[in-house]
């Protein structure tokens, strides 16, 4: 009965946070819709405001909730003040923030359909290309947040310098994403392993990874030096959701992720298809040349058909199973407050199904 209690508790504190969250962006929002360096008509403000909410808030908010979380477990547990729990969750909308701009743009450079289970926003009508300009006023608010709530802080420019840093570095893995599957070439034969985590670690795994806990060591005024292995362990993590992600892309319910895979038809360097290249014969290789890349229904059930025949499922839960096991050995060695924090992040991607 204990445990029953101590899980709805839990349950409550999550969607207490969760609500308090909400509550921050709501804040946040109607101070860059009034920021004294723009004198906003009518017709600008309810485009922004009705762009932020279409972009902003409607994920599973994992990223930005774990800051708070992550703060939390480097506090050991000591209960925050308002204004502890108020800082963290901005620096999480900071960080949403980057990722809604990271998105508008993606979408709009892999002329996406569906994001988050509606049309990506550029495919609104009247939105069309002024979604790139969105892009980047999604950028600048969060130089504009971070001003408004750190600027007397100690650590803001620190706070600066890793926005900017890891911003920096996942456009480089955009364009290394872009540049390997770019479908002018539709070269398969560019595809291999190290090429796809280079992607991977750059593109997807500082930014939604090493970022949230790095905005929290900060807060926590530690410095960023003394956690250089903890940065490895979750670029390794990154690593391994994104894996999951291309497996889900394929062979998740669309229903439960949100959106309808693409990447067969969009020619993706995806972690499936290096593995099945690395797997394949002669005669499969040439079926996959055949209909990888192509938006035919057809080709592209051809393609799944072929990672079942190569049995690419199984290698993917056995990947996912010695990744964990690897990824806990790592996390051991680490001091508590830090095991606490990687275990909390290890424990919301494991066997997720979307």
């Amino acid at each position: 009965m204990a445990s029953n209690s101590n899980a709805n508790a839990h349950a409550n504190t999550k969607a207490d946070m969760k609500a308090k969250f909400m509550q921050v962006y709501e804040h946040l929002k109607a101070e860059n819709l009034s920021d004294p360096a723009f004198d906003y008509t009518e017709d600008a403000r309810q485009w922004v405001d009705k762009m932020l909410d279409y972009n902003v808030p409607g994920g599973k908010l994992n990223r930005g909730l774990s800051v708070i979380d992550s703060y939390s477990l480097l506090k050991n547990g000591k209960e925050l003040s308002e204004n502890e729990v108020f800082l963290g969750c901005v620096l999480g909308w900071c960080i949403e923030w980057l990722q809604s701009y990271f998105l508008v743009l993606d979408d709009l450079m892999d002329g996406s359909h569906t994001r988050r289970g509606q049309p990506c926003w550029f495919r609104l009508p009247k939105v069309g290309l002024i979604a790139a300009n969105d892009g980047i006023l999604l950028r600048n608010h969060i130089c504009r947040i971070l001003k408004r709530h750190f600027r007397t802080k100690s650590y803001y420019i620190d706070l600066l310098d890793l926005f900017n840093e890891v911003e920096f570095q996942t456009a480089c893995g955009q364009l290394l994403d872009l540049i390997t599957t770019h479908e002018g070439a539709m070269d398969l034969s560019k595809y291999k392993m190290p090429t796809y985590l280079r992607i991977v670690q750059y593109k997807t795994a500082y930014y939604s990874f090493y970022l949230p806990v790095a905005c929290a060591l900060l807060m926590a005024e530690e410095n960023l030096d003394n956690f250089l292995d903890a940065k490895n362990i979750l670029i390794q993590m990154g690593t391994y959701f994104q894996v999951q992600d291309d497996y889900l892309d394929c062979f998740g319910d669309p229903q439960t992720i949100g959106k309808i895979g693409t990447d067969i038809e969009d020619f993706k360097c995806s972690w499936l298809v290096v593995q099945a290249l690395e797997r394949a014969n002669e005669s499969q290789i040439q079926r996959l040349y055949a209909n990888y890349g192509k938006a035919d229904p057809s080709c592209v059930a051809k393609v799944k058909d072929l990672y079942r025949e190569l049995g690419i499922e199984d290698v993917f839960l056995e990947y996912e199973n010695t990744s964990h096991k690897n990824l806990i050995s790592s996390i051991e060695s680490q001091e508590e407050s830090v095991q606490l924090v990687l275990k909390s992040f290890l424990g919301k991607i494991y066997k997720r199904q979307k």
